[in-house]
Formats: C-alpha cells, sequence, structure tokens
C-alpha cells in the first residue's frame, strides 16, 4: 500500500510560480505512473499531467502545457509539479495519484491510489 501526501499549495498572483510536492510512504512507487489531477469548485477533477516509472516520459494536458512541468526524484519517493504563469483558471485543489505501469496516464480510473490533495489559489 502506498499512502501519498502532497504539499506547497498556496495563494499567488497571478504570473506567479508554485511548486507542488507528492511524497510517497509505505510501498515504493518507483513502479509506478504518476499523475497530477485538478478539481476546480464546481467542476469535475481533470487530468493536468503524468510521469513514467523511470521519469523519462511525461505528458501535459494542453491547458498547462508550457506553464507545467512534471518531475520525479524516485530516491526522495517524491513527485513534483512545478506551476508557472499562473492563472487564476488554475485555481484548484491538485491531486496526485498512481497507477501502474502501462496503465492510460489520462484516464482517471487507471489510478489506484491518490493523496488528499493540496489547494491552490490564484489571484487576479
Amino acid at each position: 500500500q502506498v499512502q501519498l501526501i502532497e504539499s506547497g499549495g498556496g495563494l499567488v498572483q497571478a504570473g506567479g510560480s508554485l511548486r507542488l510536492s507528492c511524497a510517497a510512504s509505505g510501498r515504493t512507487f518507483k513502479d509506478d505512473t504518476v499523475g497530477w489531477f485538478r478539481q476546480a469548485p464546481g467542476k469535475e477533477r481533470e487530468f493536468v499531467a503524468a510521469i513514467n516509472w523511470g521519469g523519462a516520459m511525461t505528458y501535459a494536458s494542453g491547458s498547462v502545457k508550457g506553464r507545467f512541468t512534471i518531475s520525479r526524484d524516485n530516491a526522495k519517493s517524491t513527485v513534483y509539479l512545478q506551476m508557472n504563469s499562473l492563472k487564476p483558471d488554475d485555481t484548484a485543489v491538485y491531486y496526485c495519484a498512481g497507477a501502474p505501469r502501462g496503465s492510460s496516464w489520462t484516464r482517471e480510473s487507471e489510478y489506484g491510489y491518490w493523496g488528499q490533495g493540496t489547494q491552490v489559489t490564484i489571484s487576479s
């Protein structure tokens, strides 16, 4: 069993940056795909970005591509989401989640374990 804890959320002005962290404990997650999702008030949870088990492959949604970067440090059992040029539309609760190797990266149902989420609020 893997437990995930997100951190790094907060309140920043538009144009600013934040780095979210997703720390794993319990069973190692170094063989799993890890993704970030977000859920804004009144909206469904949506895919943001994902990274493969070794960190060599990443994928980001069109709405964040070029602004957000996902990375991982398996030695520290941590996945990061660097968010730059933040916009008010990025305001949401951000969740990290893990999925077995070979899963569909963007499909929420493929992810078997989730963190509790961290709030990101961008002011205009």
